[in-house]
């Protein structure tokens, strides 16, 4: 059998990721996922962002709380361009200030009080742990000169971040027209929170904050499940948008977000999310199928001075698949063309690896050479062409 069609190791996933949509086709493959009692779910895999379940996953609702978790990303942006600083110290506006503001009424707050000096780093934990509305009015205030130049950066990073289903008109998350989200996009932000803000990110695990001699915890009970390692990141509630939690889980080196939006109530919603948490864990492993760099296989070359190649790829792969398929996990590669002739580069494109579940297609990805392979002598490309010639004439 000719190079074009032979198999790659006929591969467990322990030697052998790219993510694209038809990995679904794999994940249906798992044990049906549990049944979530509220309006919208999510539990994606953190490293690939693969969906392994949802549900009314795009539909747009209120985010309510959920919304800081962009206030938090924004203030976080503003850190990374060097605009501000964490130890920047903010005066506390009026404007922050619940007393006589009947626009916090009933709220929650972090309790600041009007003309006090209070850094960003702490703003940003009373905004993550207690939830507060006066902390996201401060720092807007600082950042951008005023909630509604907040919002536009708020909605700015949206797009950015690719939140088709997201538009806020507020800098906390009370309820207002027009401002809603989906799971979907909450999940998606949730992730680029994880990954690009490692210095904040542990405020999200903090279980209380004292501030002007109030202690409030932070509401995301499942911080306290024993069975779960859960170090984030947020709840929301209001008339409207009911109870909505996200919550992200490690196990070992695997990490899921579990995202859950109108619940009937905190115990509810707490609830709904272990049961995602769990099965992801139970049922999924992360595994890294293809290395950067790594030999996949070898490449007979013609007219090359090396008879072989080292054919791989050039970038990490990792995919979330079922634990019970990933014995029947195989590769295959293909060459674009009938065969390889030198002068060839290195890392450059000859072929495409594919992974396939069985016999179901899942995955692809550019097959590259590792190495160069120049040009032959006269002599060697003569015997190479006559053998060559040989090898074409005889039928696979």
């Amino acid at each position: 059998m000719s190079l074009k069609h032979r198999l790659l190791i006929a591969a467990s996933l322990l030697s052998v990721t790219l993510f694209t949509s038809r990995a679904a086709d794999a994940a249906g493959a798992a044990p049906p996922p549990p049944a979530v009692d509220a309006g919208a779910w999510v539990l994606m895999d953190y490293t690939t962002g693969q969906i392994l379940t949802a549900g009314n996953e795009h539909q747009q609702r209120n985010p309510a709380s959920l919304t800081k978790l962009m206030t938090g990303y924004v203030v976080d942006r503003a850190i990374d361009g060097h605009r501000i600083s964490p130890d920047d110290l903010v005066t506390v506006g009026r404007d922050a200030w619940a007393k006589d503001n009947p626009v916090f009424n009933g709220s929650s707050l972090m309790f600041l009080r009007a003309g006090e000096r209070v850094s960003v780093r702490d703003l940003s934990r009373g905004l993550i742990v207690d939830s507060g509305n006066d902390a996201c009015v401060a720092l807007a205030d600082y950042i951008a000169g005023g909630q509604p130049q907040f919002v536009a950066l708020m909605n700015h990073y949206a797009g950015k971040l690719h939140l088709q289903d997201t538009h806020f008109e507020t800098v906390h998350g009370l309820d207002a027209p027009g401002q809603h989200s989906s799971a979907y996009d909450l999940a998606v932000l949730s992730r680029a929170i994880i990954h690009g803000e490692p210095e904040f990110y542990h405020m999200y695990s903090e279980k209380s904050l004292t501030w002007n001699g109030i202690t409030q915890k932070n509401r995301n009970g499942l911080l306290w499940d024993s069975s779960l390692n859960v170090d984030g990141l947020k709840t929301g509630h209001t008339s409207g948008a009911g109870f909505n939690l996200i919550a992200s889980a490690v196990d070992g080196q695997r990490r899921l977000i579990a995202v859950v939006m109108g619940a009937s109530s905190p115990q509810s919603r707490e609830e709904q999310a272990r049961k995602l948490l769990h099965w992801g864990q139970q049922n999924f492993a992360t595994v890294q199928i293809l290395r950067d760099g790594k030999k996949v296989a070898s490449g007979r070359v013609w007219y090359g001075d090396k008879k072989q190649v080292a054919l791989g790829t050039g970038q990490d792969f990792w995919m979330a698949l079922p634990k019970s398929e990933i014995p029947y996990i195989k590769a295959r590669y293909t060459l674009d063309k009938g065969a390889l002739e030198a002068p060839i580069a290195a890392r450059q494109r000859v072929g495409e690896i594919e992974l396939y579940d069985r016999e179901t297609p899942i995955a692809h990805w550019p097959l590259l050479t590792l190495e160069a392979v120049g040009k032959g002598g006269v002599f060697s490309r003569l015997g190479d062409y006559f053998r060559h010639k040989d090898t074409a004439a005889t039928p696979d």
